[in-house]
């Protein structure tokens, strides 16, 4: 466990430290009635489409119908529930908005295989014929990230118009010859011993430390996110979130990278302590042929949620530009 002592604070010693936070929604309470279902005659409904192995993904499908769809992949080992602030503002600006639940994540089927890039590409690849999709914009964070990258090179002409990657663990996290700046294997190691040794205590340490930066001298602590980052992760399955870590750390997307056409916004945190800032974001803007790099100086792995309002703003500006 020592391994990990840099990306984990002792939760009670956090909350000591830290405090209630007002977290920066970032749209309106005036707009809420912009998207009530009579108003947008698109109902908030929630659904499930059957992969090709059978698997039941879980899915919200909010908005119009005829409007611009916006496909959110989350982050490990999360929920679509992760993304809640992102569909209600955009929501509010008229977007249809959609995110899933990953394969043994959260309320999709607990698999006990498929929980690899290619299987995770070809369930949003079923998800976006199922809702016939076109000209959709996708939108992942950390491994979801990964998700849609390794997706957008998969997608069928017509639907994928452009691409945010956020906090993206892509071009890859693990330390090797050919990725001299990674994480070392034995971190990732840690992270699987602590997960079998108790989950529920390790999610915890995740959530009040790292993901949010609330180990950091003067952090604003939400005692809310912590808990809603635990109860989204203990939902899923032990042995999914166990697979996904080779997933999402070992996975190598430089090909991937390196043949996405469309428009893509990469937006990543200078203190993101979970996917090293200098090991991913400025290498992925480099291979992207029109990618985009935003850095964001001193904000932290989960950063559209404890500053929704900057990230929000700046995915309405590329979305619309």
């Amino acid at each position: 466990m020592a391994i990990l002592r840099n990306f984990m604070v002792n939760r009670r010693t956090v909350v000591a430290a830290g405090g209630g936070a007002v977290i920066g929604l970032g749209w309106p309470l005036v707009s809420l009635g912009a998207f009530h279902p009579a108003a947008n005659q698109g109902a908030c409904s929630m659904n499930f489409i059957t992969a090709n192995d059978g698997a039941r993904i879980f899915y919200k499908d909010w908005g119009p119908r005829d409007a611009q769809p916006l496909v959110f992949h989350h982050g490990w080992p999360l929920t679509a529930d992760e993304w809640d602030n992102q569909l209600l503002f955009f929501l509010a600006q008229g977007y249809r908005v959609i995110a899933h639940d990953r394969r043994g994540h959260g309320r999709s089927t607990q698999t006990d295989n498929g929980n690899e890039m290619d299987t995770y590409a070809a369930d949003v690849a079923a998800l976006v014929e199922a809702l016939d999709l076109k000209g959709a914009v996708h939108i992942g964070h950390s491994t979801g990230g990964g998700e849609a990258a390794h997706y957008a090179v998969r997608a069928r002409a017509g639907t994928l118009a452009k691409l945010i990657l956020v906090g993206a663990v892509p071009p890859v996290m693990v330390k090797s010859a050919s990725n001299p700046g990674g994480l070392p294997i034995e971190v990732f190691d840690g992270f699987r011993k602590a997960l079998a040794e108790d989950r529920s205590q390790f999610y915890l340490d995740i959530a009040s430390g790292p993901f949010y930066g609330f180990n950091r001298e003067g952090a604003k602590v939400s005692e809310g996110l912590i808990r809603n980052w635990w109860r989204q992760g203990m939902v899923g399955s032990a042995k999914a979130h166990y697979d996904c870590i080779k997933a999402f750390s070992e996975t190598d997307f430089t090909e991937d990278l390196k043949k996405i056409a469309v428009p893509t916004l990469v937006m990543h945190g200078t203190d993101d302590q979970v996917v090293p800032f200098g090991d991913s974001a400025p290498l992925s803007a480099k291979l992207l042929a029109k990618g985009e790099l935003k850095a964001y100086d001193g904000y932290p792995h989960g950063m559209a949620a404890v500053h929704a309002d900057v990230i929000n703003a700046d995915m309405l500006a590329f979305i619309r530009g």
